[in-house]
């Protein structure tokens, strides 16, 4: 049944959203992974981000997206907790740092074992529109015990102007989507976070809405 819910909500609404509200320029969308396990590790300005990477997807390969999102955030109030978990499918993740990693990333453990796709920033939050934060060091704990899954790096640009964080009127904005090469048997964090700080500025500078006085 959540399939099927899931499957509506992209075709209704995401759809709509970002085929008439948003001008997307897609580069490189043969890089996405259609079948599972993968990571999707992409920069975080705006609501909009998880939609958008939906949006590029086909209707049957929906249900298998997991975005992994803050736990005290979308499961704050029981109509967002249903909303967030049944339809858009969140694995949600606790930012309290009190559990191990193994018990932390229990969930998307399951989900990579199962042959989904989750959706990962490793900014950890939204940061300012079109302004890069620092990459956290937990999609390599996650990875650890999983450490085969290819990771493929996506960057957005201007949908942080669309939607930026606090906003709840989405403005039409002309925004990209660059995805980059598959990242594979990476063995340290340094060098995990190194690679995709990398593959982002890389990406960034493909971005036809980029320009200089823009950071990520």
């Amino acid at each position: 049944m959540n399939r099927i819910i899931k499957i509506l909500f992209v075709l209704l609404v995401v759809r709509p959203v970002v085929l008439i509200l948003l001008g997307l320029n897609v580069q490189n969308r043969n890089k996405l992974p259609l079948n599972g396990p993968a990571i999707i590790a992409a920069n975080h300005n705006s609501h909009l981000d998880t939609m958008v990477v939906f949006s590029l997807y086909p209707l049957l390969k929906v249900h298998k997206l997991r975005p992994v999102a803050a736990a005290d955030y979308f499961l704050s109030n029981p109509l967002l907790a249903w909303f967030s978990t049944n339809v858009i499918g969140i694995i949600p993740l606790s930012r309290s740092g009190r559990r191990k990693p193994q018990e932390l990333f229990a969930e998307c453990h399951e989900a990579i074992d199962n042959g989904d796709i989750l959706i990962l920033f490793p900014e950890g939050t939204r940061g300012k529109p079109e302004e890069g934060s620092t990459l956290k060091r937990g999609i390599f704990h996650l990875l650890k015990e999983r450490p085969a899954t290819p990771i493929i790096p996506l960057v957005t640009h201007g949908l942080g102007r669309a939607l930026p964080k606090g906003e709840a009127l989405l403005v039409p904005f002309n925004c990209d989507i660059v995805i980059g090469d598959t990242l594979v048997d990476v063995e340290s964090s340094t060098e995990l976070l190194a690679e995709l700080t990398d593959s982002y500025a890389k990406l960034l500078n493909d971005c036809l809405t980029y320009n200089t006085t823009d950071e990520i």
